[in-house]
């Protein structure tokens, strides 16, 4: 890539085209994070031309003059001292959701846009699957506002039972996703875990809702801090595990979600604070989400 000249005209990714500015986009996270690309690598990533690809370098060049230079040993496009990125904000978090993505076999390596990955892998889970036609039915019956007949497995009663549900938005607690629903059986509003659908019957049209459904509409906010039982050490290094800042931390969630995400936090809401060392962030606000855990409605 040649040096830069203040007299070059700067081009801006707003007035590129969707797939030029992916393509620029990869250009820089390839650089960000492996610190290397040529040619071949826009090539096999997104079926283009190596003239195309050419051009793609020679436009990032313009718009991020000297983030990378040509290593004529090793044939490619390196990341320079100067690097700074100019048309994306890397973050862990997209790195190693693209790692994680491959290690589920979700995202395959030519979708990815790492190539040099280090050795990884991650703890599995065991699968909650969903099957596609009772997520098809649950989405149709969300759009058209219709109610839908389940034959369900709950937890409550030994055998499954047909129930007619009004089904309004999807959740996910980390693990599992629910349907959020109207159960015209129980005349309230509860969560159906899709993995436990058994069959889905006949849909109709429904107009019985009695309104909407508060513990999903409620936004809840929770204050996490660290335990203060804990040494100084051992409390900077939980403050930066949970991106605490000042002390605290401010999450916001569904009334309709709050449960889950307390068991997935370990968060107590008891009055007596358990061992430090097993439970080292605490509820700043605990007595207020106390009260609200007592009006929460759930399947």
């Amino acid at each position: 890539m040649r040096p830069h000249h203040d007299s070059r005209p700067t081009l801006r990714s707003s007035d590129l085209r969707w797939g030029i500015e992916r393509r620029l986009e990869f250009i820089e996270l390839r650089l960000f994070w492996e610190g290397r690309l040529n040619r071949s690598d826009l090539t096999r990533a997104f079926g283009i031309s190596a003239m195309q690809a050419s051009a793609d370098l020679r436009r990032y060049d313009a718009m991020a003059p000297g983030n990378a230079r040509y290593d004529r040993n090793a044939k490619c496009f390196v990341r320079s001292t100067r690097f700074a990125p100019r048309l994306v904000n890397p973050d862990s978090a997209s790195y190693l959701h693209q790692l994680s993505a491959l290690a589920e076999g979700v995202l395959s390596a030519s979708e990815s846009w790492l190539r040099q990955v280090p050795s990884y892998d991650k703890v599995s889970l065991p699968c909650r699957p969903v099957d596609a036609h009772v997520l098809r039915a649950v989405l149709d019956a969300v759009h058209t506002r219709s109610a839908l007949h389940l034959h369900y497995q709950s937890m409550a009663h030994p055998e499954p039972r047909w129930r007619w549900i009004a089904p309004h938005a999807l959740g996910l607690d980390g693990a599992h996703w629910y349907a959020r629903a109207f159960c015209h059986r129980d005349q309230r509003f509860k969560d159906f875990r899709l993995s436990r659908v058994v069959a889905v019957g006949n849909s109709r049209a429904d107009s019985t809702l009695p309104g909407p459904d508060r513990d999903w509409d409620t936004l809840v906010t929770l204050r996490i801090g660290v335990h203060s039982a804990l040494s100084a050490g051992q409390q900077q290094v939980i403050a930066r595990d949970h991106g605490l800042e000042n002390g605290e931390r401010v999450l916001t969630t569904r009334l309709a979600l709050l449960p889950y995400l307390l068991k997935r936090l370990n968060l107590d809401i008891g009055s007596v604070l358990r061992a430090p060392q097993e439970h080292p962030i605490v509820l700043l606000n605990r007595e207020e989400i106390a009260s609200l855990m007592g009006d929460v409605d759930h399947g």
